[in-house]
């Protein structure tokens, strides 16, 4: 009997990963609406919708354990799924997200976002509102090849809207003064107040990004256009609006780091941006041994790399690009950007439209990746796959990058989304 009571206490715990085989986004989608899970090999689709209240549903297994055990818990995780499985456990776990040190040292890579419809191009003429009616796109993880979560916007939005970015798991529209959040993962929506009338976003210029995720007390919206930055701390009735100093030069990316917010402008010049005690916008002198052609910033552990697309030439094979990546050295004045010849244990994520984030990575090894490489996600439509892997320094093919990229020289086109990372909103916090 005293057996047997021990295995019945045994099979009432339940490890994350136990959990995760059942259903997968059972507990991670705070929504009635459905988000399908499609398993290729399989072939079979779940649909998973339920509320916050089912994240308690199960016993809650070792609820006790400190933070700091949990957090070296999570940096063992190779793949989304098994996040999900850990903040499904209970309160605590999920709780203990919120006060993990921060999304860019997850050892496991993000979700390649992959529209069903139209992939971006270099447009030409009147940029046009995107329908959203339709507005679909997958979720692939990269460590779990054969899955794939098929998503939407809800039916009951605005039917036109520009896409302006996305920045904490959120796809961000704007139409005139109406402006909407989409959580890319669950479907569910924010609507903030009405936007200043004449803001131009969406029209030839439009740039997010979020200070921190929703849930957290001092979240902000920012959205630039060529003259403007609009300011909205969430939870609050209006927007602030700060002329920016650089007027009529586009904003080509915007960023966080350690706390800061970075832009860097069509004209490759570097600022930060304060918004408090008072608006204001500095620019960093930074020393420039040669311009890049198409940069990217991204956030890797404790530095600023910039990542440019260069172009070179060879006798025989003729012109040819390669990726380079460079870090900020802040040591000396003014700063400049020195060369790194590899990238150690690291991979990089990058989208050729830079409205979109960009992550790091570390030991990619772990999860199936491979270290030194820049993970691209395609611009253009490829019946194989939306990404790839470039080695750093090795040749680029033209079939990975298109020879017009969107860089600093091309406006972006807001009626259409294209390929790009992405790590839900449930990463940045789930507290």
């Amino acid at each position: 009997m005293a057996g047997s009571r021990r295995r019945r206490r045994r099979g009432r715990a339940r490890s994350p990963q136990q959990g995760a085989e059942s259903s997968p986004l059972a507990d991670a989608t705070p929504t009635s609406r459905q988000v399908t899970v499609v398993g290729r090999p399989s072939k079979n689709i779940c649909h998973a919708s339920g509320s916050t209240s089912s994240l308690s549903s199960g016993p809650h297994v070792f609820a006790d354990l400190l933070d700091n055990l949990l957090h070296e818990i999570i940096a063992l995780f190779n793949s989304f799924h098994d996040f999900l499985a850990f903040i499904g456990t209970c309160h605590s776990w999920r709780a203990s997200v919120s006060s993990f040190p921060s999304v860019y040292i997850f050892s496991f890579p993000p979700l390649c976002l992959k529209p069903d419809g139209p992939y971006v191009r270099p447009h030409t003429g009147y940029i046009k509102p995107m329908d959203l009616s339709n507005c679909k796109w997958q979720l692939s993880d990269l460590s779990k090849k054969n899955l794939s979560l098929c998503c939407s916007v809800p039916q009951n939005t605005p039917n036109n809207m520009y896409y302006l970015g996305c920045s904490y798991g959120y796809l961000i529209f704007s139409y005139e003064e109406n402006c909407l959040l989409v959580n890319v993962l669950t479907g569910t929506k924010v609507k903030p107040p009405k936007l200043p009338p004449n803001n131009e976003l969406g029209y030839s210029s439009g740039i997010v990004i979020l200070t921190a995720a929703l849930s957290s007390p001092n979240s902000r919206l920012l959205l630039c256009s060529r003259t403007s930055m609009f300011e909205w701390q969430v939870g609050t009735n209006s927007w602030s609006e700060h002329p920016l100093s650089f007027q009529r030069e586009r904003i080509h990316q915007i960023l966080l780091f350690n706390g800061d917010i970075f832009v860097i402008d069509a004209l490759l010049r570097l600022h930060t941006i304060y918004l408090a005690p008072q608006f204001s916008m500095q620019k960093v002198a930074i020393k420039w041994e040669s311009l890049p052609i198409n940069p990217w910033l991204v956030v890797c552990g404790d530095m600023l790399l910039m990542v440019d697309l260069s172009i070179s030439s060879h006798e025989l094979n003729g012109s040819y690009r390669f990726f380079e990546v460079f870090h900020l050295d802040s040591s000396v004045e003014p700063a400049k950007w020195v060369k790194m010849e590899k990238l150690e244990n690291q991979a990089l994520f990058v989208s050729l439209d830079t409205r979109t984030p960009t992550f790091s990575c570390m030991s990619p090894e772990r999860w199936g990746g491979r270290s030194n490489c820049i993970y691209v996600a395609k611009l253009f439509e490829d019946p194989d796959e939306t990404w790839t892997a470039v080695e750093l320094g090795q040749p680029v093919y033209k079939n990975t990058v298109p020879t017009i990229l969107y860089g600093c020289s091309f406006p972006h086109d807001y009626s259409l989304l294209s390929s790009f990372w992405v790590f839900p909103s449930s990463v940045y916090g789930c507290g």
